[in-house]
């Protein structure tokens, strides 16, 4: 019997997707080998590595104005790139809002780049999204559009004429998004949109510019990999494949706003369940910022939470013990998550409940 897998990332998969990876593993497409074992030059790879891409832009209705690049060492290899491509000897600008962020600006103080924060919750304990107003002298803007540990999440962007960077890695591909504003868009794939081992970035031309000519090692200068394609290297070829396939369930569902519609719901069924819980669990986030892809949430018991998390193992659900930062319970509810899947979740925390309160 297959878990209901809450786990932060790596996360759940459509099983559907799992199942066609499966038949085709051995033999793709009846070709008589495995996806695995071709080449990335080969005409066969190609239409798998340039139809992700392809999906991937339709799903955010993005035209030639942006570049889709893969690339491996995880969102944050990207904490290092992002600077070391785009600063032009300006100011880069930080938003913090958790480990991430604060992970993204050391990155770019080993550098010895002149880095601002310009706004930041840490003083509570980055449990809302701080209200940021960026120069219009920088040279970008960075922020975290989810943060997996606290549960905050960015309703809107900031509407600005720096070049916006958005870290989105944990809520990739749940929602459309306003590019307007957006140069960088980027995040590791392995919680709604595929397996570790990827990252994809959404790149405005104009910014490739500003990597050209710097002295960058070849393997980390975006214009590189843009040039070719994303296949500077051997490409993460089985993670493309898996990510290719959940771009196109995400078309059968409907696309960004079809899954954004269900996010939603399942997000205020679980979120409801801990406000009318009498104070039994209670909510990390400030209501107005709360994650729709991350709930953190505590046991007022707190003796109790590692008991939530045993009987829920027992009850079939893992993935529910929260970061070892924050501690407490967190339900990480990404696109593959269904509603039938919270409710069971919901249940069984109105059970606990009355067991204990």
């Amino acid at each position: 019997m297959r878990k209901i897998n809450f786990s932060a990332g790596p996360s759940t998969l459509p099983l559907e997707l799992l199942k066609e990876a499966q038949e085709e593993f051995c033999d793709y497409k009846g070709l008589g080998y495995s996806i695995m074992e071709i080449s990335h030059r080969t005409k066969i790879f190609e239409e798998v590595h340039f139809g992700a891409m392809q999906k991937a832009k339709e799903l955010y209705g993005l035209g030639e104005e942006y570049e889709v690049l893969f690339l491996q060492g995880g969102a944050s290899l990207q904490f290092a790139m992002i600077p070391m491509n785009l600063t032009m000897g300006g100011v880069c600008e930080y938003a913090n809002t958790g480990v991430w962020t604060k992970k993204a600006i050391k990155e770019a103080q080993i550098l010895g780049l002149d880095v601002r924060i310009v706004a930041s919750s840490e003083e509570e304990k980055f449990s809302y999204i701080p209200k940021v107003e960026f120069s219009d002298r920088a040279d970008y803007a960075y922020i975290c559009s989810n943060n997996t540990i606290y549960g905050t999440q960015y309703r809107e962007y900031p509407k600005i004429k720096t070049p916006l960077i958005v870290d989105a890695s944990s809520d990739f591909f749940s929602r459309k998004v306003d590019f307007s504003d957006i140069a960088l868009f980027y995040g590791g794939v392995q919680k709604n949109a595929g397996i570790s081992g990827l990252s994809c970035l959404f790149i405005r031309k104009d910014m490739l510019e500003r990597s050209r000519g710097k002295n960058i090692p070849s393997m980390l200068k975006y214009a590189i990999h843009a040039e070719n394609n994303s296949l500077f290297n051997t490409p993460a070829t089985f993670a493309i494949y898996m990510f290719n396939l959940e771009m196109q369930w995400l078309l059968n569902l409907g696309g960004l706003d079809a899954i954004h519609q269900k996010n939603m719901q399942k997000a205020n069924l679980l979120y409801e369940t801990i406000d009318k819980s009498e104070s039994f669990y209670k909510g990390y986030a400030k209501k107005v910022d709360r994650s729709l892809m991350n709930i953190s949430f505590n046991i007022a018991k707190s003796e109790l939470e590692n008991v939530f998390v045993k009987e829920a193992e027992e009850a079939g659900m893992i993935g529910l013990k929260g970061h070892r930062i924050l501690g407490g319970i967190r339900a990480s509810i990404y696109n593959a998550i269904t509603l039938e899947q919270v409710k069971i979740l919901c249940d069984f925390m109105k059970e606990f409940r009355h067991k204990y309160a």
